[in-house]
């Protein structure tokens, strides 16, 4: 009789094991793109406390204010501070608490660029910035 209860045990285990992680729904994906949209808006004014109003605390704890991060982020991500176009395209889903946002990006000199945003879920439920890869993308220039 005990060997009929083993598997029993076990099922709600291998249940949970197998359970995927709750996915980000669309509405996660829409707030992620306000705050980037927010922050690039903002950076194309010149508006440097907004666009780093944007930014997770870990970014903030690197460049402790407004006007040390848009200098940061006009010297080191001058595609996305001035660009041609800016166009959101993949998304992942990353946890709860995390995702991913791709945007393809078209710089003043015509060269096209991928950033690749990092998100962080705040403990007050709002999505701020942790983070931006940029990568040039291979091809013609226009």
């Amino acid at each position: 009789m005990g060997a009929r209860l083993t598997p029993l045990i076990f099922l709600p285990a291998l249940l949970l094991a197998v359970s995927p992680v709750a996915a980000l729904d669309e509405a996660d994906h829409a707030a992620a793109k306000t705050v980037i949209m927010r922050q690039v808006e903002a950076l194309g004014r010149d508006d440097a406390a907004t666009a780093y109003d944007q930014a997770a605390p870990g970014i903030r704890s690197l460049f402790p204010t407004p006007d040390v991060f848009i200098g940061m982020v006009r010297t080191s991500y001058r595609p996305i501070y001035r660009h041609r176009s800016f166009v959101f395209s993949g998304k992942q889903d990353g946890s709860e608490t995390t995702l991913t946002q791709s945007v393809a990006i078209q710089d003043t000199d015509g060269i096209d660029w991928t950033a690749e945003y990092s998100l962080e879920r705040q403990s007050d439920g709002q999505w701020r910035i942790a983070g931006c890869r940029l990568i040039k993308s291979p091809g013609i220039n226009l």
